[in-house]
């Protein structure tokens, strides 16, 4: 089965997620769109958020790529899906660190300040990375936080 990725945006992120589900299907990963589908009418980011953080939360896909303007209000809003681990990339370092240190199962970009091709870029460099356990300890303190207690040693 190929890997299914969530996509998900707002009016100003739109035209980025359809050039990003684009590329998955050249990739040969199946893109799973959450919307919006029509950049010409405002929509309120949290809950395409939303929608993408459960899905995979609840394992219904692999992975989620969020774009909104920035990508900021979609990182936070990801954020608050227990399970979940958004981080706002900006080039391929980012993204390819964000899932081999922080295991990062979502990645949001700005649809106003990164072009469509290097997004692409960003995110080959994002699904081809793979989390290195010697980060684990710091993930179980981000779940310790997530749960409600501390996230570790003061």
């Amino acid at each position: 089965m190929p890997m299914r990725v969530g996509l998900g945006a707002d009016h100003a992120g739109c035209g980025l997620k359809d050039a990003l589900a684009a590329h998955l299907v050249a990739r040969g990963v199946q893109p799973v769109d959450f919307g919006t589908g029509d950049p010409s009418v405002s929509v309120d980011y949290p809950r395409f958020a939303e929608a993408v953080a459960r899905a995979v939360a609840a394992g219904q896909i692999d992975l989620g790529v969020l774009c909104c303007g920035t990508g900021i209000g979609m990182a936070i809003a990801a954020n608050k899906v227990p399970g979940i681990r958004a981080a706002l990339v900006h080039d391929v370092t980012t993204a390819r660190l964000a899932r081999e240190h922080n295991n990062a199962n979502i990645i949001t970009m700005g649809g106003r300040l990164i072009a469509p091709a290097f997004a692409a870029d960003v995110l080959d460099a994002f699904l081809d990375a793979t989390f290195q356990s010697r980060h684990q300890r710091r993930l179980d303190q981000i779940s310790g936080i997530e749960s409600g207690g501390r996230g570790g040693p003061a």
